[in-house]
């Protein structure tokens, strides 16, 4: 389903990977966790920092989901660097 707010959730070959390594009714529910953070792209985390480029990476607590992300507001798109359960 598409997101309402035109923007998209991508993930890193390391948060590719923790869904794998889940469940398939977990591996649902996380997808549908990004997909919500992707619908509110302009939202802040629960804390945020810099990477050495210097930009903003976001992280968010969902439930028992650390999701570590950053925006990409000229691709729309919010890309999913790691996720950790808690």
């Amino acid at each position: 389903m598409p997101n309402r707010s035109g923007y998209e959730s991508h993930l890193s070959s390391p948060a590719a990977a923790f869904i794998i390594s889940l469940s398939k009714r977990r591996q649902r529910i996380v997808l549908d966790l990004a997909d919500q953070i992707a619908d509110q792209p302009f939202e802040t985390g629960d804390y945020q920092m810099l990477d050495a480029t210097g930009r903003s990476i976001e992280n968010l607590l969902i439930e028992e989901y650390l999701f570590t992300y950053w925006v990409d507001h000229a691709s729309r798109e919010v890309r999913i660097t790691e996720i950790t359960r808690v």
